[in-house]
Order: C-alpha cells, then structure tokens, then sequence
C-alpha cells in the first residue's frame, strides 16, 4: 500500500473518537496491551513522562518535550489529535516520524485487526511506542488522549506522571463533577512514581491526595513551589518573571507561546523539570530559557494563541470548553482591536450552552463547523447561539467563514477561528 492507501485504511477501518465520537472509546486496556504484546511491549524499552488534564496538557508535552530536547536528549512526542498531518502525533526531536514507517507499522499489525477489533487511538498508541523503541529515544513525551485510568496510553511507568488540571469536559465518559474527571486523570498516578498537579481546586485535591497515597506516589502541587508574579509582551513573546519558593528566586523566560494561559503551564512545566533534576537528569536553567523561546520551532506545535495575518489580524486558538473559552477570553481583554469576528464551530459533544453563554453579544459572528460527522451543524450551532443574542451568518465551511470575516474586517480589527481543534485544523491561509 502507499502512504495515502494506508491512511485511508486506518481511518475507514478503525473507529475514531474524532469522528463519531463515544462509540470509539474502548474502556479498558485489553486491546493496547494485546497490540504492544504481539511487538514485544515496545512501550518497556524508553523512559517517558506522562501528561494528563482537561486543558494545557498539549502545550505542557510539547514545552517540555522542546526542554528535553534543548539539553541533549533525543525526545519523542506523543500527541493527538494531529492538526496537518497524521504524523505530527509521533515525533523525535521536533520531526515527525516517516511515511514508511506507517506503511510498514500497518502491514505488520494487520493480523491483529480482525482478531482484536481496535480502535483507530489504540492503534495509533502502539505505533508511537514502536516507533519511539525503533528510534533508541532517551525518552518520549505521552499525551493522554482521553481521561486517564482508562487511556491507551495508561500502560507505561513513567518518569513523571503529570495532570495540569481538571475542568468540564467529556463529561458523558468522564463524569459529570470534578471529583469524577479528576478520579479518572488521577488513574495515571503510579506506584512510587512523583505525580505532578498543575492546578487544584479544592475539590480535585482530596481526589488526588487519595490517588497518590494509595499508590505511594509523592504528590507534588507545582503552584505551591512556583509562580507568576508577572508578564508582558515582548516581540510577540510572553516574557513571564517566575519566582522558584523553594530557592527564593526570581528568572524571567520567554516564550514563543504568546497565550496568556500559558503563564500556568510554565509553572507545571519548571515543577516537572525540577523533579527531573531531582531524578538525575542534566538540565539546566540555560536549557530552559533557551527551550521556551522557541517551542514551535523545536517540536512544531500550532494552533495556541497562532497569529496567521496581521491587518486585520486572524488568530487561531484549539480552545474547545468552557475552561479554555474563559482563557480564550481573558486574553481578548489584554488585545487591542476595534472590532471583533468570531468564527466558531464545536463538536456535538461538548457542552454548548455553557460555552454559548460565555461569549461576548458584542461580537460578529461566523458560525460554521467542520467537516466530520461529530461537528454540530452550523444552522443548529446559529439558532443556539441566537437564544443567548449571539448574531451573525453561518457558513458550510471554516474557510468560506473566514473568507467573509477577512473581507468585512477592517485593518484594526481582530478576527479570531476557535471552537474545536478540527475547525482550526481545516483553515488554511
């Protein structure tokens, strides 16, 4: 098969979560662990670090994995959903694993399609861990795809397991209260293994203190040892002062991730990296300020606070629940524009209204969706937003949206395309 062959394959044989949703999550490990088996549990042969959280975890995988690679060690990246290209889910150091890889990966596990009946996620985890064993990584970065406990991912012993934080989403998997979604990130805290909360609430705290001291895990609060005590902007770089509590001291840093949500994800990723160093890993303080300067370049992560135009501007933002929308918008009061579009589009799934009521009445909006079959339809996703006196026009695509936004802005205006990592994958400009 060629690449384009196996691609198709993959995609039309294997249920996926993206695209219809619940029906593709397996709940339990039997399949991942069946997979791995029949390739000689590749997920054995590479130290990891294992990433979960509702919202930041992507940003916190790829900050460190850029951290990582910066002092010297050959890092693997796992990550979903993919943006571009299918490959972007599987990378050592900043460079997406081969198309010939994939081919052989698909040949080679075939047999256990018909036998185990996976699911397109389960498939694509076992891929990464033979790919990071065939590459000799040092160590790879996992990102959890959905929850925890019961993710694909959940069958390595990491270095490190990590949860940035917990807030409403998935709810009809993951539990409909804190204390539930946070039961079930916790389901990554490991025996003896430093569990790392970016941020807790108190109702998640008690969920983990439980987690982690029924494992033994040392249980580390990140905000309680580092924090923001300011930032600006500087050359489209958050330039963010952190003081360490612990050594009473002050280190500035930027970052090429200019979102000002990443001020929190700095502090659960400086938490990892010191517990790292506790662990005998070599970085240090220059590998860190090099790293956050240029992240994107490092390992290619797109769509956080993206500015893809000036005049007027179009920003691009994955931000796709209620959480993600507050920091979305929490950032729009620290922007200067006149006017503001937006163009928004979700998934069935999600839990519309809340996010609907969020939103400013004040804006123009575009409401559109994007091209598989969990996206909401954009006349359904009009006549929902029109309850909470959101007004605007709606569009069969992101790009025809953004097409009229760009020619009805003006040059100080800001046009801004979020709503679902899919809508913000499927522009193109």
């Amino acid at each position: 098969m060629t690449y384009a062959d196996t691609l198709a394959y993959l995609y039309e044989q294997l249920p996926m979560f993206s695209r219809i949703g619940t029906d593709a999550y397996k709940k339990d490990l039997t399949n991942t662990k069946q997979l791995c088996a029949a390739l000689n549990n590749p997920q054995k042969k590479f130290k990891s670090i294992h990433i979960a959280g509702t919202n930041g975890k992507g940003s916190v995988s790829h900050i460190l994995a850029a951290i990582l690679q910066t002092a010297g060690y050959k890092t693997g990246l796992y990550t979903s959903p993919h943006l571009k290209d299918f490959r972007e889910r599987i990378k050592v150091n900043g460079i997406m694993c081969t198309e010939e890889f994939i081919i052989d990966f698909t040949e080679k596990i075939k047999p256990q399609f018909e036998r185990l009946e996976p699911s397109f996620f389960e498939i694509t985890v076992a891929m990464a861990f033979e790919y990071f064993a065939q590459q000799n990584v040092d160590v790879a970065v996992i990102e959890t795809g959905l929850g925890g406990r019961l993710d694909s991912t959940n069958i390595i012993l990491p270095e490190l397991s990590i949860i940035t934080n917990i807030g409403y989403d998935h709810t009809q998997i993951l539990g409909d209260t804190l204390e539930k979604i946070a039961y079930e990130k916790a389901g990554i805290i490991k025996q003896n293994i430093p569990a790392i909360i970016g941020e807790v609430v108190d109702e998640t705290r008690p969920v983990f203190q439980t987690a982690a001291k029924e494992k033994n895990a040392p249980l580390i609060f990140a905000q309680e040892n580092f924090y923001v005590q300011d930032f600006n902007y500087e050359n489209n770089h958050l330039k963010a002062e952190v003081v360490d509590v612990r050594k009473d001291e002050h280190h500035t840093f930027l970052l090429d991730l200019p979102g000002i949500y990443q001020t929190k994800n700095i502090v659960t990723v400086l938490e990892a990296v010191h517990q790292l160093q506790l662990k005998g890993w070599q970085i240090k303080l220059q590998h860190i300020q090099k790293a956050l300067k240029q992240v994107k370049h490092l390992t290619g992560l797109h769509g956080r606070w993206e500015k893809l135009k000036e005049n007027p501007a179009v920003i691009v933002d994955v931000a796709h629940n209620a959480a993600g929308i507050k920091q979305l918008l929490e950032q729009l009061e620290l922007e200067s524009y006149t006017r503001l579009h937006l163009i928004i589009g979700f998934v069935k799934d999600k839990d519309i209204e809340s996010i609907l009521s969020l939103l400013p009445v004040t804006a123009n909006y575009y409401f559109t969706k994007a091209q598989l079959p969990r996206a909401l339809n954009e006349k359904m996703l009009a006549g929902l937003a029109a309850v909470h006196g959101l007004k605007g026009k709606y569009f069969e695509d992101v790009n025809a949206a953004l097409s009229e936004a760009i020619t009805r802005a003006d040059k100080e205006d800001l046009v801004l395309i979020c709503g679902s990592v899919f809508l913000v994958a499927e522009v193109n400009l």
